[in-house]
């Protein structure tokens, strides 16, 4: 049977269905809110980076069920005529407010807040928080990288190893966002516009007879971009090699541009490869790294003064390996003009449509503060409308700004804030109008649903 991706309306847990037909049995047609954030931070994050909203509101506003996916929910059983024919002309006309893509947030803090009918907010919850965790997750691991690294160059490798072809586009797109220079992955390049990076396998090398002649070949093909990968047999003496060729090329004049470690002790071997090309004339190639790399491994080669320019960094950024997941949320704070939240034991919601105030002093972050849309305080209101009657309000952003952004904001964190273990918590505090109305709403529901008084 031939798949079918281009409507992804299907793409719901199969409760969110079951509500929606109950909430069109009796005739639950209001206004609702659903304020979408995350708990509590994973191992060692102390922030989150915005990402995944673009792909949130292009879902939403081709929001819209098929004939064939209403055929398919009626061979369920589950549903009545009358509701499937209802579902066959709903779309989303809700509105929406959200922290833009490629700004901080921290936990607690809603990342975006629907208001539409229930129905549409109900069935659009599992799509939204799928592919906001998702994108929020790699982001802030590649910033981290990104930090660990200090200006040297990150490229995204990790295609071959991320959960499916979906996980390998959006992981190269939200680590450019955070910073990467760009990605091996050739379909992202061409959806994203990101920089597309590769050099060559072992499987290169070892198909010619000689390694010097894999090199020479390479060098041949592509002699505006020859990137030498040097440790199939043995690194340095796969440098001399490289050093040879790098040589050939300048009489010709051409330059190699850089070598590639794959393996091994990589703050030894980078040195010895380093003082291999310096003494063969070639200072301005350079040396990349590749093989197991995260924010923890990049911190370590980096605190040891390892000869490496750039890196590779594949499996462990583009599944989040030590944090592969977050507590993402996506509760109702608002019914029909009425406050509403729940009390489960440390899952607690934050009633009303929110916003959140950034206080900035001296271009550096101070504190966040959460607040009822409707309370004027001061700082940043960094929710911003971004969707209004299910029409974007504006024109998709380039990820050029989307990443200019982050990196704006990110250096007005603390580096407390941005340690890779145990950072400092920020201050996130709640505005006082909704400090009193969580506590009014509190106490009515533990009244009437618990008996208290």
């Amino acid at each position: 049977m031939k798949k079918r991706w281009n409507n992804l309306s299907l793409l719901t847990d199969l409760y969110e269905l079951t509500m929606a037909a109950c909430y069109y049995k009796y005739k639950m047609f209001a206004p609702a809110t659903f304020s979408l954030f995350i708990r509590e931070y994973p191992p060692h994050r102390g922030y989150f980076v915005s990402a995944g909203l673009a792909d949130v509101l292009d879902f939403l506003e081709t929001f819209h069920f098929e004939q064939e996916d209403l055929d398919y929910l009626s061979t369920t059983g589950l549903f009545s005529d009358d509701f499937l024919d209802y579902l066959s002309t709903l779309r989303f006309t809700g509105d929406v407010f959200a922290i833009p893509e490629g700004r901080l947030f921290f936990k607690d803090e809603p990342i975006l807040e629907i208001t539409a009918p229930i129905i549409e907010a109900q069935l659009v919850e599992t799509f939204v928080m799928n592919t906001i965790n998702l994108q929020v997750m790699i982001a802030t691991k590649a910033a981290r990288c990104v930090y660990a690294a200090k200006g040297r160059k990150l490229v995204d490798f990790s295609l071959r190893r991320t959960q499916g072809i979906d996980a390998g586009l959006k992981v190269a797109r939200a680590s450019y966002i955070a910073g990467f220079i760009g990605t091996s992955n050739v379909l992202a390049g061409k959806l994203y516009n990101i920089p597309v990076f590769g050099t060559m396998a072992h499987s290169f090398v070892t198909s010619f007879e000689r390694e010097i002649d894999a090199f020479r070949a390479f060098a041949k093909m592509f002699p505006e971009n020859t990137v030498l990968l040097i440790d199939t047999y043995d690194t340095i003496i796969g440098a001399h090699k490289a050093a040879i060729v790098g040589k050939e090329m300048l009489s010709k004049g051409k330059k190699l541009k850089g070598v590639r470690i794959d393996s091994g002790d990589m703050i030894a071997l980078s040195k010895e490869v380093r003082a291999i090309l310096q003494e063969a004339g070639l200072n301005n190639v350079l040396i990349f790294a590749s093989g197991g790399f995260d924010e923890y491994k990049i911190a370590k080669v980096m605190k040891e003064e390892a000869e490496i320019d750039a890196f590779g960094v594949g499996t462990k950024m583009g599944v989040s390996a030590d944090a592969p997941y977050t507590d993402i949320a996506y509760k109702l704070v608002n019914y029909d003009n009425r406050p509403v939240l729940k009390l489960s034991t440390g899952k607690e919601t934050l009633v009303g449509e929110k916003q959140v105030f950034r206080i900035k002093e001296r271009n550096r972050l101070i504190k966040d503060i959460i607040a009822l849309r409707s309370e004027n305080l001061e700082g940043e209101p960094i929710l911003k409308l971004v969707m209004k009657g299910g029409k974007k309000l504006q024109s998709p952003e380039s990820l050029v700004a989307i990443r200019e952004r982050f990196q704006q904001e990110f250096q007005t964190l603390d580096e407390v804030y941005k340690a890779l273990e145990n950072p400092k918590s920020f201050p996130v505090t709640l505005g006082p109008r909704l400090q009193k109305v969580q506590e009014q709403v509190t106490f009515k529901v533990r009244e009437k649903e618990l008996g208290e008084s």
